[in-house]
């Protein structure tokens, strides 16, 4: 009966592994992030000198915007693939991103809507750049679905506050 257990637990142990596609799925997408930053780059050097000041810093945070999907895409490749599957094996590699192998799933989450936050933020300031072009029911929409996102990432943050608290109570009256 151990042996099977044993088994068991090496199997399941290693059906993380499952994951790995997942995560070059993610590392193509950044393909077709780069594709789209390009496509913004030769659309506005397209309209260029038909732009004013706006079009400008539209043109700006939609790269801006792009970018930081990107490196969002990157923190969760990393730290997914590593909390999950298997450590990255680069030692000291100059070009090593310091976070990495330091980023739990609880640091992932709060980068993770900290960005969806950013990315909100982007979007939203697009919108009052160009008020004209959208209803006022579609502008409080955004709104509420932004700050939907603000308070959801203090609540996530709070939440695990709290729960870093609870443990590190927990663990000193062990002591």
């Amino acid at each position: 009966m151990k042996k099977i257990e044993i088994l068991l637990e090496k199997t399941i142990f290693a059906s993380r592994w499952i994951l790995a596609p997942f995560y070059l799925g993610l590392s193509l997408s950044l393909l077709v992030l780069l594709y789209e930053f390009g496509r913004e780059i030769i659309h506005f050097f397209k309209i260029i000198h038909e732009t004013d000041i706006a079009g400008v810093l539209l043109f700006i945070l939609s790269l801006v915007d792009i970018s930081l999907a990107a490196n969002l895409l990157i923190i969760v490749i990393f730290s997914g693939y590593e909390n999950f599957v298997s450590k990255i094996h680069i030692k000291d590699h100059e070009d090593k991103p310091e976070w990495m192998g330091h980023v739990d799933f609880t640091d992932l989450k709060i980068k993770l809507i900290s960005s969806i936050v950013a990315i909100s933020g982007i979007h939203l300031l697009k919108i009052f750049m160009n008020l004209d072009k959208y209803s006022k029911d579609t502008i409080i929409l955004y709104v509420v679905v932004h700050l939907t996102f603000v308070i959801s990432g203090v609540l996530l943050a709070l939440m695990d506050y709290i729960m870093n608290r609870s443990v590190s109570k927990h663990l000193k009256s062990k002591k």
